[in-house]
């Protein structure tokens, strides 16, 4: 397995395993819900990336004006930086700000998940290759 390249425009390409879905929407749950902000997920995944993007749309919304001090600890939680927002508004100019802003929550948690799963894999193969040689 390869370390997973992930951009703006090939999110939808790797949630298409429900395992992965699965983990990436826990993966804002927790991220948010850390702050009290809930996020919810219905476990479709054909709707995945619309469902949660939607929420994350509304529930930025409202901390944009409600409390931006939170959004800014939520965003420092899930690690997006403003290079990455600003590549983003590049990248997808048909989305609005806060439109980018949930976008790099979802691309941003999904790495974490793709990442995690990847130095796992490795980990296995190199006990694997471990266990041969004895």
């Amino acid at each position: 397995m390869n370390l997973p390249q992930i951009n703006n425009t090939n999110v939808s390409s790797h949630l298409s395993q429900a395992d992965i879905v699965q983990q990436t929407a826990e993966q804002i749950m927790k991220d948010f819900g850390m702050f009290g902000v809930e996020i919810t997920f219905s476990g479709n995944i054909d709707t995945a990336y619309d469902e949660l993007h939607k929420q994350l749309i509304e529930q930025i919304t409202l901390l944009v004006e409600r409390n931006y001090d939170l959004l800014l600890s939520v965003l420092y939680q899930v690690d997006i930086t403003d290079r990455e927002i600003y590549k983003a508004q590049q990248e997808l100019p048909h989305y609005s700000h806060i439109e980018i802003i949930a976008h790099q929550v979802i691309v941003r948690d999904l790495k974490k998940v793709l990442l995690r799963r990847y130095f796992k894999m490795k980990d296995n193969d190199n006990n694997l290759q471990q266990e041969s040689l004895i």
